[in-house]
């Protein structure tokens, strides 16, 4: 299958979500997502101001995780960090689930809770994506989530944090993309390393995909599409983080 530039490079949203990353790093990985031109950098919310500032002029979007990694936050916890992260620059919100709740069946707080950090980021036109953490559900949940996403007008669902057991598998993207309805889109997380992988989602009908593999999944597009390497300004063509 013929494909882009674009198509591909506008599927990554860059992660740089590991504790360790000092500084420099996540400098150094803003500065290198928007070499890429990718969808954007999800980071964490400390950071988010100053890659905010990074990505200015660029069409590289900021963006950043509520309730990470394990979704156990109070919902009036989870309600101001999405504010503060509107405040601070996000575009997008990646918002994981109470998993715990969704395990114990109360569907009536994980809808509310879903709906509060949707109503929160459209107020401000902005987009939410949910995580669910499919590692630790069932296909039901993972049924029943996809239901209340679509419901309440989540932008995306997604498959997992990349700090679980498991990340995205192909029978939980199926199960999800089978399980949503337009204008609610598929994210995979976890797993996605290299472009014949993201080629595999892509063909699936997923719209998204969170990696830090990015030069890994860009540089043989690049290649294929005959495109000059990255160059990053600091003796290497690429870096990954």
């Amino acid at each position: 299958m013929q494909y882009s530039y674009h198509d591909i490079s506008k599927m990554i949203d860059h992660s740089l979500l590991v504790p360790t990353l000092n500084t420099d790093a996540l400098e150094s990985g803003c500065k290198m997502a928007a070499a890429y031109d990718v969808a954007s950098v999800c980071i964490m919310p400390y950071y988010l101001a100053r890659c905010s500032e990074l990505l200015a002029g660029t069409t590289v979007l900021p963006s950043t995780v509520i309730g990470f990694p394990h979704g156990g936050h109070l919902t009036s916890t989870k309600v101001h960090e999405a504010e503060r992260a509107v405040t601070d620059g996000a575009i997008e919100l990646d918002m994981v689930v109470n998993i715990s709740k969704v395990l114990s069946g109360d569907w009536h707080y994980v809808r509310e809770e879903v709906a509060a950090i949707v109503y929160v980021a459209h107020a401000a036109e902005r987009k939410v994506k949910v995580i669910f953490e499919n590692c630790y559900l069932q296909d039901d949940h993972k049924k029943k989530l996809c239901e209340i996403c679509c419901d309440v007008g989540a932008n995306w669902v997604k498959t997992s944090t990349g700090f679980g057991t498991g990340g995205a598998t192909m029978e939980d993207l199926k199960l999800m993309i089978e399980n949503t309805t337009p204008p609610t889109e598929v994210k995979a997380a976890g797993g996605v390393r290299d472009l014949e992988k993201l080629l595999q989602v892509k063909s699936l009908g997923v719209t998204r995909v969170g990696a830090s593999a990015t030069a890994a999944i860009l540089d043989p597009a690049r290649e294929q599409l005959s495109m000059p390497p990255i160059n990053l300004g600091d003796g290497s063509s690429t870096t990954n983080y």
